[in-house]
């Protein structure tokens, strides 16, 4: 018989349609979990992550929310609450990726990458606190090795993954009285809708520098990086908070 390690845990996921939040989504779901999917824009993609799951035998709701914006945040938390009462597990994944030299860079580029994957990761968290209650739970921040190895045309990205990495640990001190865990993923190259986005294409130079650069000699998948979210959110885990964790291949400067 199988042990489901987040059973009857509830968990919000924001970014929850695609890519690596759809793929954590899905495994939390396989392992028990009643699952918030959070997406900005697109609701077909939610709702087939959600229809996966339920035909699956699991449960699954799709709220819509921009994180950067403290009344969808709030929105999101109400919903969860409507739907199942308690909070067990936050995975903070929604961030904007987009790569640009300094001279492209405009304000409302800088706003766009810490509006969502800063404030939007603070307001989600702040807004989670009452739903976990006294029993706590665990929080998990998706970064990214770009915080730790930044490369050229990635700066507003690197930054706002290393902001994510400071309050992980600074949080971390702050909610431990609650029983809330704190800690961070950080992906390496992961084949994600996002990183296609940004230029990282299959077979194009990028890729190949990353492949080169990765002892395990490839790029991660969504499922990688899931199995240590389902790890962090599980019991398992229980003695682990203020961890930033490399999920990367062994991925190392450029």
């Amino acid at each position: 018989m199988k042990t489901y390690r987040l059973k009857n845990k509830v968990a919000v996921i924001t970014g929850g349609s695609k890519g690596i939040g759809a793929a954590i989504a899905r495994h939390f779901a396989d392992e028990g979990a009643k699952v918030v999917i959070n997406y900005a824009s697109s609701r077909e993609a939610a709702d087939k992550v959600v229809k996966a799951i339920t035909e699956n035998g699991g449960i699954a709701i799709a709220v819509q929310g921009d994180i950067s914006k403290e009344t969808d945040v709030n929105r999101l938390f109400e919903e969860t609450k409507k739907a199942f009462g308690t909070l067990d597990i936050l995975v903070n994944n929604a961030a904007h990726q987009q790569y640009l030299p300094i001279e492209q860079v405009t304000v409302e580029n800088f706003h766009k990458h810490f509006d969502t994957n800063v404030l939007g990761t603070a307001l989600a968290i702040q807004k989670s606190l009452p739903l976990f209650g006294d029993k706590g739970g665990s929080i998990i921040n998706i970064s990214s090795v770009a915080a730790k190895l930044p490369m050229a045309g990635v700066m507003l990205y690197s930054a706002t993954k290393a902001a994510i990495n400071a309050m992980t640990i600074s949080l971390s001190k702050e909610l431990g009285a609650k029983n809330i865990r704190v800690n961070s993923i950080l992906p390496g190259a992961t084949e994600t809708e996002g990183a296609t986005n940004a230029g990282v294409t299959a077979g194009s130079d990028a890729e190949k520098m990353f492949i080169d650069n990765t002892p395990l000699g490839r790029r991660g998948q969504p499922q990688d990086v899931s199995k240590a979210a389902v790890f962090l959110g599980s019991d398992d885990a229980a003695w682990i908070t203020g961890e930033n964790i490399a999920v990367s291949g062994g991925l190392y400067g450029f």
